[in-house]
């Protein structure tokens, strides 16, 4: 069972973690407290439609999804299914990992929580270090690293992790490389406290890439959004993905 689990709704057919915002940061700087786990660090992900989608299709990628200690709702339209038809306590909110990371970051610089950055390219990934930077300045980021390392580069930035032993490592490289990562690696990052997988977190970070305005957020668009500004590479996504999950929605929360 997972470390919040006891409190989650089932959404879409996914058990989703009933903490908002503000709570969910504080389960990670409560981790960030504890002793690292002899059997490894923490994993932390999130859902959204796409998700759920692929969940849905994939068995084996359900089970990397499924076997994470804390799952957030990082969509609205999860959020509106919960409160419609879930017959437990619905999510109280949309935690998404845009929002996470700058507020978990600034409450790190009280609390000593360290950061790792690793995901994206390099040119995004050092853009989003020094965004991080402008936005806590006291914060302790131990190091970062773009995500396109193989054989003996990824084999040598394991150890170099695991040697700087961060409390959370932010791990942005999409769905779904990053939960494969966790299931391949995680056991070789022992002095990891966490990993926060983070899909694009860095490209909006560091201002490479563009957010929906809040009111498209709040009423579950924010995919439209993304669709006009990526047509090409987003339009057979969600044409594939978005009514299987409005589907899931209607008919696996409760």
């Amino acid at each position: 069972m997972g470390i919040q689990n006891i409190g989650a709704t089932v959404v879409g057919g996914c058990s989703v973690a009933c903490l908002n915002l503000e709570a969910t940061a504080q389960l990670m700087l409560d981790l960030a407290r504890a002793p690292a786990r002899k059997e490894g660090p923490y994993y932390l992900t999130s859902v959204n439609g796409e998700v759920l989608a692929r969940r849905f299709f994939d068995r084996d990628f359900a089970k990397l999804i499924d076997c994470a200690d804390s799952i957030a709702a990082d969509g609205q339209p999860l959020v509106v299914a919960s409160k419609l038809f879930s017959q437990k306590k619905p999510l109280p909110e949309r935690v998404a990992t845009t929002d996470l990371y700058p507020l978990v970051a600034r409450l790190a610089q009280d609390t000593g929580a360290s950061f790792y950055l690793l995901g994206a390219s390099e040119e995004v990934n050092r853009a989003a270090y020094e965004a991080t930077r402008r936005i806590a300045p006291r914060l302790n980021i131990v190091g970062r690293s773009h995500g396109f390392l193989k054989g003996a580069a990824l084999e040598a930035k394991l150890d170099e992790i695991n040697a700087l032993a961060p409390d959370i490592l932010w791990l942005a490289m999409g769905v779904p490389l990053e939960q494969q990562f966790v299931r391949d690696y995680a056991h070789r990052l022992k002095n990891v406290k966490m990993i926060k997988t983070s899909g694009g977190l860095f490209d909006f970070v560091a201002g490479a890439k563009k957010r929906a305005p809040k009111w498209m957020q709040l009423i579950g668009l924010e995919w439209a959004f993304r669709l006009k500004l990526e047509p090409r590479r987003l339009f057979k996504r969600y044409l594939t993905t978005n009514p299987v999950a409005a589907y899931l929605l209607l008919t696996q929360t409760h």
